[in-house]
């Protein structure tokens, strides 16, 4: 469990780091959509709030979040 917590922090901190490309930060709110907890699903949202990154960022975090709810994870 503190496993995934740690995946998630850094997958997080990958997202929300502009310094890198848009594709990486893509790639990293897929795998925390594809991971589908709580805790994840946390982390979508705060992302999708994040109005630093491109509105494309924005929207998939917040698609990956439903997916999460719908599911009943």
């Amino acid at each position: 469990m503190a496993e995934q917590s740690n995946e998630l922090k850094k997958l997080a901190s990958i997202a929300t780091d502009l310094g890198l490309s848009a594709a990486l930060r893509i790639k990293s709110i897929e795998l925390i959509g594809g991971i589908g907890t709580h805790d994840a699903l946390l982390i979508l949202l705060d992302l999708a709030a994040n109005s630093e990154l491109i509105k494309e960022e924005r929207d998939l975090a917040l698609q990956h979040a439903r997916e999460i709810i719908k599911s009943g994870r």
